[in-house]
This record gives C-alpha cells, structure tokens and sequence, in this order.
C-alpha cells in the first residue's frame, strides 16, 4: 500500500504537531508495558534532542504529541524517528525473549528482498507546524478530545495516558510537561 511522504519543515521557533500510528493502525498501545517504552523513548529524546513536550495523548493504535524545539537547529525527522526506534526496538526484544514468534510475524514486513519488523507505520506520521497561541489552543483541545471521540471516555481528563490532567491542573500524569514558552 503506498502511503504519502510529508516533508518536516524545521522552521524556527515553530512547534510542532505530530501524529504517528502502529502499523496497519494495530492496537500496540493498549498496554502499560509499551506505552512505558514510548514514556521511556521520548523523555530520553526530550533531553539530547533539546524538545519541550506541550501536549500528549497515547491512543491504543496512534500518538499525538506537541512539542517545541529549543534549538533552532533541531530535525524534526530525527526527533520522530528518535521518539520510535527505540520503542520499535523493545517491542522486538521482548516478543523474542517472550516467545512471542506469531506477533513476531505479523509485524514483519518485506521491504525489497529483506524482512523488517515493524512497530509504527511506515513514513514519517504526520507533522504540523506551529506558530501562534491560538491555534494551539485548538490544537491541544483536540489532541485531549480523542479518547471522548473514540467513545473511551466521557471527559479527555478521565484518560490517563494524556497531558489532560496537567492542562486542567489537576495532576501531572505519566509524563511531567514542559512549560508552554512562546
């Protein structure tokens, strides 16, 4: 199936909406386990890429983040993909180390003559530039409202693998924000 490349645009001073999906939209995120690695993955990306995390909602299949480089001269293809090695690459581990050789399976791809596995779609997601307060407002509603779309929950401050929470000062959550510096 072929899917569209999206070019980042690593304009200064912009943030940066991404969205990127398991493949074949698979549910990989549904539990504590692997959405303990992509914590794990982008809080270590947070410190050597130089990102500030904003906004976050874990779905069972997707991600949506916002984040903000600190530095003018950050790649954002090199943070997403930063973000998702690694978690990728536990992912593997752990279904060889479990035995785990029909999941194995499912999420190995043919790429030419090889075999790859797979745990995030292919392509680089989504990716939206940033670069004044209110459509960033309206960018982490919406980030926030995804499980209430989905039918998970009644309220986006019910789900726990969200910054919703924090937004609504009511807890940090899972993962500690950045503050929001425009």
């Amino acid at each position: 199936m072929h899917r569209k490349t999206r070019r980042f645009i690593d304009e200064p001073g912009h943030a940066h909406f991404f969205t990127f999906s398991c493949v074949r939209r698979l549910p990989l995120l549904k539990n504590d386990r692997a959405r303990g690695w992509l914590i794990e993955s982008l809080n270590r990306v947070r410190q050597t890429q130089q990102v500030a995390l904003w906004a976050y909602v874990f779905m069972p299949e997707h991600v949506h983040l916002l984040l903000k480089p600190l530095d003018g001269n950050i790649e954002m293809s090199k943070v997403s993909a930063a973000i998702k090695f690694p978690v990728s690459r536990r992912a593997h581990k752990h279904l060889l180390e479990t035995g785990r050789e029909d999941w194995i399976q499912k999420l190995t791809v043919k790429k030419g003559a090889r075999e790859v596995f797979q745990f995030w779609q292919p392509g680089t997601g989504y990716d939206e530039n940033l670069w004044n307060v209110r459509p960033l407002r309206e960018v982490i509603d919406y980030i926030h409202a995804n499980p209430v779309r989905r039918g998970l929950t009644k309220r986006p401050t019910d789900w726990s693998w969200s910054s919703a929470r924090a937004h609504a000062g009511l807890e940090t959550g899972p993962i500690e924000l950045d503050p929001i510096d425009w």
